[in-house]
């Protein structure tokens, strides 16, 4: 499976999804084969109804049997998966990119630190775990990365 987007939050009452798209280009998602989310372990097959781009790596969707605010609120921070593999290594090489603890710039990047069971972004002497619970959305032509960091990581 891979990442195409981070579910953001709900859009509307009739069960619209504000995605942020990650290493995927939108236009690229085939709307005939299901995508998956998360649920207690198990990937859950949704087909996508309606795609609306806004922006480059943004989107409000509407998936199969998500139709009220109470159905899309359950989604949000889950994963937006389509079957696939990754090319290359599994985690991408976020040296280079610009990194924002929502929408405050912390720094760039200056390299990735891997231990065992999990991958850090370096800035300066201060490592991110790079955790799906912490990544808000990316923007690969941008070299972007928005996270929600833990308070106190840069002299908060």
């Amino acid at each position: 499976m891979l990442r195409a987007a981070k579910i953001l939050k709900s859009n509307g009452t009739d069960g619209g999804l504000l995605i942020g798209a990650c290493d995927i280009d939108l236009d690229g998602i085939d709307v005939k084969e299901p995508v998956f989310v998360e649920f207690d372990g198990l990937a859950v097959p949704f087909f996508i109804e309606s795609l609306q781009p806004k922006g480059r790596s943004r989107a409000v969707v509407h998936l199969s049997d998500v139709r009220t605010l109470e159905d899309s609120e359950e989604m949000v921070g889950r994963w937006l998966c389509v079957e696939g593999e990754y090319s290359g290594t599994e985690e991408e090489d976020f040296t280079g990119w610009s990194v924002y603890d929502k929408d405050r710039f912390v720094g760039v990047a200056d390299g990735m630190q891997e231990f065992p069971g999990h991958v850090c972004i370096c800035i300066g002497d201060v490592l991110l775990p790079l955790h799906e619970d912490l990544v808000i959305g990316c923007d690969p032509d941008a070299r972007k990365l928005v996270m929600d960091l833990p308070e106190g990581l840069f002299g908060d």
